[in-house]
């Protein structure tokens, strides 16, 4: 079991930045790849960018590359998501999930744990 809480939404104009953090406890957090998503309301929850057990790759949803940046820190058991020239469409309740598999996946009902997710606004 991994319990995982995230922090860091809030408010903010459109080309503006904002980083989520993602607290993982639980079993060892290295063992995890981590992914966050995003679900907007009336969508479904979509995938947004993952990074391996290590740290050292990365994969984005084409919508936020070269915007977003996903990374980890291990001994302080956190996964973050800076996020830069936000966009308007970029407003949704984003979550950080974790996957014990390896094999990259986008697709949510593969990851096993999930936060209760944190609420980002972007203004135009």
């Amino acid at each position: 079991q991994v319990q995982l809480v995230e922090s860091g939404g809030g408010l903010v104009q459109a080309g503006g930045s904002l980083r989520l953090s993602c607290a993982a406890s639980g079993r060892t957090f290295s063992s995890y790849a981590m992914g966050w998503f995003r679900q907007a309301p009336g969508t479904e929850r979509e995938f947004v960018a993952r990074i391996n057990r290590s740290g050292g790759s990365t994969y984005y949803a084409d919508s936020v590359k070269g915007r977003f940046t996903i990374s980890r820190d291990n001994p302080k058991n956190t996964v973050y998501l800076q996020m830069n020239s936000l966009k308007p469409e970029d407003t949704a309740v984003y979550y950080c999930a974790a996957d014990l598999y390896v094999a990259v996946t986008t697709t949510p009902s593969r990851y096993a744990y999930w936060g209760q997710g944190t609420q980002v606004t972007v203004s135009s």
